[in-house]
Formats: C-alpha cells, structure tokens, sequence
C-alpha cells in the first residue's frame, strides 16, 4: 500500500449536493481497499488555461493510502464521468 494524492477538478456549475455525491463516490472506491486519509476542499479556482470553456474549476484534494487496483479505478471513474474536467493521481514519496 502506498501514499497518493488525487486532485479532481469538477465542473462549477454543479450542484453542491451532486459534488457531494461524486466526493463520497471517490472516496468508497477508495474504502473498498485502502483509506482516505484527508479530504481537503479548495473551492472555486481560477483555470491556468481554459478547459471545455470553463474558466473555473472546483477544486479537491484526497489524500489516500491503497494500492494500484484503487488507483487504477479512481482513473476509470474519473476519465468517464462528466463533470469531472481534470484529475491527476500522484504517488508520495517516502
């Protein structure tokens, strides 16, 4: 089991209760075989550049411990559900 980060970047027109929903869906992956160690919420954000016309992003950070299997899956999810516009999964270093 090993440390990764997980930003998710949602879509910010969505309902605060759908991101809620897609938050705890995340994080259940996770659960199946590993832990979620810290969820921090960022907000709002300015976009570098504009993705999908947006100029915005909501912003989330998890921080979990799992193996590659929950990583893999948290991919999966992320790259076919809409109203997430960008993620990236980072490992820790030890």
């Amino acid at each position: 089991m090993k440390k990764y980060e997980v930003v998710l970047i949602f879509a910010p027109n969505m309902e605060e209760e759908a991101r809620n929903t897609l938050v705890e869906r995340f994080k259940g992956i996770v659960e199946t075989n590993g832990t979620v160690d810290n969820v921090d919420v960022w907000g709002s954000r300015k976009l570098a550049y504009e993705i999908n016309d947006y100029q915005e992003g909501y912003y989330v950070l998890l921080n979990i411990t799992s193996g590659a299997d929950v990583v893999d899956e948290i991919d999966r999810i992320a790259k076919i559900t809409d109203d997430v516009i960008r993620h990236m999964i980072i490992r820790e270093e030890e």
